[in-house]
């Protein structure tokens, strides 16, 4: 994986993607910042974070992904791969359904996935150095580019979401003291439980993450 890094970017995602239609990169790239201002979050809102902070996005085509991983559930691989990378690394992070990185009960940090053409592009969020009001941050000290090397190292085994989901499965239940976004509502997860391809099943529905 090729890591391209910028002093500052309004957004490591919106900047991948733009470069990735115009054919300026093919897959695999990766972009990288520590100095972000206009990220990409969930629902369409912005990820706020500070200066210093771990910020990056990357692409890979369709056909160098794990065979049996379902598109609705790439957040949830991308996300549970880089939490493995933390915890082989002391961190105590835990990944809430489907794609925020928690520590302890405070959010430090979240994915986002997008399809472009055959390509999927996945952007993260993580607070290294600083956190907002009511957030967290992570709980060891890393070296970015260090870090995202280990990634990488990881995605490129493949690991299959079978491997991934029966880890997350068991990590859910941490997931049921929280609720989350289905639409414009937010609902408990208390009485949630995860199908085999990463979706919510709340009663009768089926909810998939969009993220």
């Amino acid at each position: 994986m090729e890591i391209r890094s910028f002093k500052r970017l309004p957004s490591t995602q919106k900047r991948l993607i733009e470069d990735l239609k115009a054919k300026i990169v093919h897959p695999p790239i990766a972009y990288y910042t520590h100095d972000q201002y206009a990220g990409v979050g969930s629902r369409g809102n912005e990820w706020i974070g500070d200066r210093g902070n771990l910020f990056f996005s990357f692409a890979l085509a369709l056909d160098m992904l794990p065979l049996d991983l379902p598109l609705q559930s790439l957040a949830i691989y991308f996300s549970y791969a880089l939490k493995m990378e933390l915890q082989k690394r002391g961190s105590k992070v835990w990944l809430k359904w489907p794609n925020d990185f928690y520590i302890g009960t405070k959010k430090c940090g979240g994915c986002v996935t997008t399809l472009v053409d055959k390509v999927v592009v996945c952007g993260i969020g993580i607070n290294t150095s600083t956190a907002p009001q009511n957030f967290a941050k992570l709980d060891i000290d890393v070296d970015h580019l260090e870090l995202l090397g280990g990634y990488f190292e990881l995605l490129d085994r493949k690991i299959s979401w079978k491997e991934i989901f029966s880890n997350f499965r068991i990590e859910f239940q941490k997931s049921k003291r929280f609720s989350v976004h289905i639409g414009t509502q937010r609902v408990s997860l208390a009485n949630a439980e995860l199908a085999d391809d990463g979706a919510l099943q709340i009663g009768q529905e089926r909810v998939y993450s969009v993220r």
